[in-house]
């Protein structure tokens, strides 16, 4: 017979490795943040967005310390076959359970299949394709900071009713450029306006000169820009060496960002109309926020595409926490369940086809007299809430939506 110390040291000890091996394992997850960090986008992406992941994954785990979260990044170069090579090396090699940014519509939509049926997520905070939740929408994906149809639809619907009736498009060749000249023709007609036609332009382009003479005698009120990064840049400067400010037209970039005025100039960007679902001054929570992203960030403001990083990817961690599981299918329904009180968007709904409704702000770019720093750049005008500023659920014709209804 054993003596009763014995025992109950053994038994001690078997507690304690049965404990240990029914005790959950610490959570992990890896994110990658794709985007471009060398052509025309990178001054709106590239580091900053990177910079914002990690903040959300600091401030996320620093609530959930047995939670771990690794942010992993690289460069699609603007090609559609280097981002789905890349988001399929992430996906089957090493395990990346989501693929966050992805500024440039057409490696977005790329990126889209890859991770389609799969156990890893798109969370497309710059992708801005409204394809992404529309016919091409995917229980693996959500769009987070804007869409085509959003921008063409809240500055379309401001300038329409303050005299914009007759518009014209200089448009990147692209799937981006494309779509906001599709979505926002749609909206300017709703709206009792015309669009006069459109011109399409190379992505990376440098010499605007011929498709703005183009513009400027089509006869239009407004000329738009469906371009972002530094063909935006490149536009506006170029606009403007013509004189055709002087001349009365209104012009409007439709996916534009503070880094784009900025390098713009005041001076030659004032009174330019941009839509953007975040701006570092518009409330306290937004001012906090930018002033940690900049001390961060070797002074920068943040862009909408860095807002959108931090908030799309705090909130799938929180989803996935909620959940339970890192399955992306499961963590966006999870995400879809009930609106999340973001501060930096402020209320925020993930809709059926994995489209985020929250508000769109209309901005003009200040004289530069009323500016009183750097970054100091824009004036709010107006704002739409997220139902009036994104598409209808149900002109998306996404499948999803379809089979809801169905059953």
């Amino acid at each position: 017979m054993k003596p009763l110390q014995s025992v109950l040291g053994a038994s001690f000890l078997a507690i304690i490795v049965c404990s240990t091996a029914l005790a959950d394992p610490p959570r992990t997850m890896k994110i990658g943040v794709l985007n471009d960090a060398s052509g025309p986008y990178s001054d709106n992406a590239d580091e900053g967005s990177v910079t914002a992941a990690r903040m959300a994954a600091e401030d996320f785990t620093q609530l959930h310390p047995d939670f771990k979260v690794e942010i992993v990044s690289a460069d699609h170069q603007n090609k559609a076959d280097v981002g789905a090579a890349i988001a399929r090396r992430w996906v089957d090699q090493e395990k990346v359970d989501a693929v966050a940014d992805v500024p440039n519509s057409a490696v977005g939509l790329a990126v889209n299949e890859v991770v389609r049926g799969s156990k890893a997520a798109l969370i497309a905070s710059s992708a801005a394709s409204s394809d992404l939740t529309g016919k091409y929408c995917s229980p693996n994906t959500i769009q987070w900071t804007f869409d085509t149809w959003a921008a063409s639809h809240t500055i379309g619907s401001y300038l329409v009713h303050h005299g914009g009736k007759k518009w014209y498009f200089i448009a990147t060749d692209n799937a981006l450029g494309k779509s906001m000249v599709r979505d926002g023709t749609s909206v300017i007609g709703a709206g009792g306006g015309a669009a006069l036609g459109s011109v399409n332009v190379p992505i990376n382009n440098a010499d605007y000169a011929s498709f703005i003479l183009q513009a400027n005698a089509s006869g239009a009120d407004v000329i738009a820009f469906a371009t972002a990064g530094g063909d935006t840049v490149n536009l506006i400067k170029q606009s403007s060496e013509f004189g055709l400010k002087q001349s009365g037209k209104t012009f409007a970039a439709l996916l534009t960002t503070t880094n784009d005025v900025e390098a713009s100039g005041l001076a030659v960007a004032q009174g330019l109309i941009i839509t953007q679902p975040f701006y570092w001054d518009l409330n306290d929570a937004s001012r906090a926020w930018s002033a940690k992203f900049s001390a961060r960030q070797h002074g920068q403001s943040p862009t909408a595409f860095h807002a959108g990083v931090y908030s799309s990817v705090l909130a799938y961690l929180n989803a996935a926490l909620a959940a339970g599981t890192n399955d992306a299918q499961a963590v966006i329904r999870k995400l879809k369940e009930k609106p999340i009180d973001d501060a930096l968007f402020g209320p925020v709904a993930v809709r059926a086809d994995g489209r985020a409704i929250h508000n769109m702000y209309i901005l003009k770019v200040k004289d530069p007299k009323a500016s009183k720093s750097k970054w100091d750049l824009l004036e709010n005008v107006g704002v739409l809430s997220g139902p009036e500023a994104f598409r209808p659920i149900e002109q998306g014709g996404c499948a999803m939506v379809e089979q809801a209804k169905g059953n």
